[in-house]
Parts: C-alpha cells; sequence; structure tokens
C-alpha cells in the first residue's frame, strides 16, 4: 500500500464522535476528572476503549447514568466505595 494511501485511511480513523474522553465526560456530570479516574481505577465506572493516544473513552449514556448512580448512593444512602461495589455488581 502507498504512503498516500496509508495516510488517507488513517485519517478516516478519527475518534468516534460518539464516545466522550474524561474532560468532556466530567463536564457533563459535573464532577472533575480525578473523580472519573478513581471510579474507573476501582472499578466502578467502565471505559469503553481507548484512543489512538490511550485516553479513555466512555459511553456518554451509560457513564452518565453509572456515575449519576454512585453519587446517589454516596449521598442518599451514604455508602463507602467497597459498599457501592458490592449493590453495583
Amino acid at each position: 500500500m502507498s504512503n498516500s494511501l496509508k495516510k488517507a485511511k488513517n485519517k478516516n480513523k478519527k475518534m468516534p464522535s460518539s464516545l466522550f474522553k474524561i474532560s468532556q465526560l466530567a463536564r457533563e456530570v459535573g464532577v472533575l476528572s480525578s473523580t472519573i479516574n478513581f471510579y474507573t481505577n476501582e472499578g466502578l465506572l467502565k471505559a469503553a476503549s481507548r484512543s489512538q493516544g490511550g485516553y479513555r473513552l466512555y459511553e456518554p449514556r451509560y457513564a452518565v447514568k453509572r456515575i449519576k448512580e454512585i453519587q446517589k448512593l454516596q449521598q442518599d444512602r451514604r455508602l463507602r466505595i467497597d459498599e457501592i461495589k458490592k449493590v453495583l455488581k
């Protein structure tokens, strides 16, 4: 395959607009990016995939709903992270 064909093919591999980076998701939900990283690292939130640059990408509907569930359990029921894990599994 020629270099020009490879370049053209790679240009079509843009990040899907239907997925959010952490910063986009944080803005949408009104939390810090570090909160999303924490939830992901704790296994409470799953990234849909990774970008070519290695950034986590999230499906917005799932992620927004999940973060709101986590917040509700923390605020309304005063559950700790380990308890939330059990509830959400």
